[in-house]
């Protein structure tokens, strides 16, 4: 399945510390044409509830069809576009800049100022 940046999937998200997964939500990053190349570059959708990491994004969940308060985590990842298993929303214009901005600090090294 070859999708849009900031649609929001279903995934079976790989752990950073074992071979397993689990089925998530997940932002795409990368726009169509790269996607179009086999793999798309995403980010962790997770629970707000969790230990916040620097650089999360509330978003918006009930605009994208999540049942709870979620934040677009700054843990990325690389994945086989067949392993994409549904699409699910997309985020809205607002959760979109925001997310853009902090991938761009994250990437420039720049500082957040709240």
């Amino acid at each position: 399945m070859i999708c849009d940046a900031f649609e929001v999937v279903a995934v079976p998200f790989p752990f950073t510390d074992s071979a397993h997964s689990v089925r998530r939500p997940a932002v795409i990053l990368s726009h169509h044409d790269f996607n179009g190349a086999g793999h798309t570059l995403m980010a962790m959708i997770t629970d707000s509830r969790n230990l916040p990491w620097p650089l999360d994004v509330p978003i918006d969940n009930a605009s994208v069809g999540l049942r709870m308060a979620s934040v677009v985590r700054m843990k990325l990842f690389t994945l086989d576009n067949r392993l994409i298993i549904r699409r699910v929303g997309a985020l809205s214009e607002t959760d979109r800049h925001r997310v853009l901005k902090s991938l761009q600090q994250l990437l420039s090294g720049a500082k957040r100022h709240n």
